[in-house]
């Protein structure tokens, strides 16, 4: 291991290029948190190189230290003229520091500056060592979730507007503009200085430790330990991280990249990383789709924040590139429930989101990867979903689900798919109790006639109870069998009517004599 202080032009001068692999986060910095406090500090640097041009007695102006990269060195073909390292640790960083490189250069070249000339030997190389392969022109390469945006973003002559949403986009975009705002915030007779100030500051006065590993070290557990600078790693790339690195130390996959095409069907879609949930029980989707697909395989809760210990634990001895392939085909089955795409269980997710019921999500990820029969099927989605119903209506507790659907998984592993319908009904109907039985009809039916309802329950839940109930109702003569979504609830009596319409004496006492009457329901 190799430490150097070095300054962007030592860092990007040569003909290099520095690969962030595929088991690495895309680009997560945002103007707040990461952006503004990294201009404050090149515009104070800049301010200070600018008074020393300026001023009557030059001073020495320190250097600006902004942190650690960690690199390794990769082995390359003998025709290979670049130098070529894998980003261990601080691609955040080398990213942003390329963009910041770059919206100086193209702020500088618009206004006819000489320094524009010298910024963009940080951020290209030569022509003659990228012949053969055009992206090799860029000192930086990151992820392919952000290589378009990359691509786009590092072109002068191209707009903003394209990518917008990408932060890769958007983090050049935010350098251009204070570039462009400082530098006119000066006389007209200072500006040029000022640009000189920029470059040099730029250039020479932002000053990083480089930590070069050696070949036989393991960037994989290096990751890992370094990456508490910056913003913490996420369970799930944790998990990412092992498993290409497994695939390609055991050679599986030729490299990284060649194994997250293969096996890591996260890697090139940003709806993974979108927030599902909300509040405290927010997450981003991989979190909680890995959350779940662990949870069905272990047949155990798994605390979130304990997610990759419960992966490592879990794969242990098995082949991890059967447990990516059963990662990717779970992942599409929960894609699939999250966006309602499976058009036979339409009615039973739409319910299934209005009552937030997502503890059942490794249950039906195991119904719906278990070759279940069909009849099955539908027969363990009615019992579920007539579960959860009864019980919300008579307001019974839901602290317990996560654990009771846990042991149902187990249970229908040890029955098989050739029985689950029938193994969801007999495991439900076995509960005892207020904190998992199965709501009998007398509960049900005291429910409706003596508890508010209308003031406990929120609308969406108030409507999917009308909607099956009218559901049922219609007919083949029915002008259609569907009942329409979205439907408001009116009152169709006056709030204050028993005053007026009190329910006769016989009502009540028809509610007591069933009540021990019946002892067990039906879905």
């Amino acid at each position: 291991m190799k430490v150097d202080n070095l300054n962007l032009q030592t860092l990007f001068g040569k003909q290099t290029r520095y690969e962030i692999p595929a088991f690495q986060r895309p680009y997560i910095w945002n103007q707040t948190r990461q952006l503004e406090p990294l201009w404050d500090d090149v515009r104070n640097t800049a301010e200070r190189h600018l008074e020393a041009l300026l001023g009557s007695t030059p001073h020495q102006v320190p250097n600006h230290f902004l942190g650690a990269v960690v690199l390794q060195q990769q082995s390359t073909m003998t025709a290979d003229v670049l130098d070529r390292r894998i980003v261990v640790d601080g691609q955040q960083r080398l990213t942003t520091l390329q963009l910041l490189v770059d919206a100086v250069q193209e702020e500088l070249e618009r206004r006819g500056h000489v320094g524009a000339g010298r910024l963009s030997l940080l951020v290209l190389n030569d022509e003659v060592y990228y012949q053969q392969a055009p992206d090799d022109r860029f000192k930086v390469w990151p992820t392919n979730l952000d290589q378009d945006a990359f691509r786009h973003a590092m072109r002068n002559d191209l707009s903003g507007n394209e990518h917008e949403d990408s932060r890769i986009v958007q983090a050049h975009e935010f350098f251009k503009l204070q570039v462009q705002q400082w530098i006119d915030a000066y006389p007209v007779e200072d500006r040029k200085q000022a640009a000189d100030a920029l470059e040099r500051a730029v250039a020479t006065k932002l000053e990083m430790v480089v930590i070069d590993l050696e070949t036989t070290d393991d960037p994989h557990i290096i990751f890992e330990t370094l990456n508490a600078r910056g913003t913490p790693l996420l369970q799930s790339d944790l998990v990412k991280n092992m498993v290409l690195h497994e695939l390609t130390t055991t050679g599986v996959a030729k490299d990284a990249e060649a194994a997250a095409q293969r096996y890591w069907a996260f890697a090139d879609d940003n709806w993974w990383r979108r927030e599902t949930g909300s509040g405290r029980n927010a997450r981003l989707n991989i979190e909680a789709c890995l959350n779940y697909w662990l949870t069905m395989r272990t047949q155990s809760e798994v605390a979130p924040s304990k997610l990759f210990s419960g992966f490592r634990h879990y794969a242990g001895d098995k082949s991890i590139a059967s447990v990516a392939d059963d990662i990717g085909k779970i992942g599409g089955i929960y894609r699939s429930l999250e966006e309602a795409a499976q058009p036979e269980l339409e009615t039973f997710l739409y319910r299934r989101g209005v009552m937030q019921a997502g503890v059942l999500t490794p249950v039906l990820l195991w119904l719906l990867s278990s070759d279940v029969p069909q009849d099955q099927l539908q027969t363990g989605l009615t019992a579920l979903e007539s579960y959860l119903v009864r019980r919300m209506v008579c307001r019974m507790s839901t602290r317990g689900y996560v654990n009771l659907f846990v042991r149902l998984v187990g249970a229908l592993e040890e029955a098989g798919p050739a029985n689950a319908g029938k193994t969801i009904v007999e495991y439900l109907q076995s509960q005892r109790g207020d904190a998992g039985q199965w709501a009998e009809d007398w509960q049900l039916e005291a429910a409706f006639v003596n508890s508010p309802i209308y003031w406990l329950l929120t609308r969406g839940r108030l409507r999917i109870i009308l909607e099956g109930i009218e559901g049922e109702l219609r007919t083949g003569k029915s002008e259609s069998a569907d009942v329409p979504r979205g439907l408001t609830i009116e009152h169709i009596m006056p709030q204050s009517w028993r005053q007026h319409w009190p329910l006769p004496p016989m009502c009540k006492t028809r509610l007591r004599q069933r009540m021990p009457a019946t002892t067990s329901s039906t879905p």
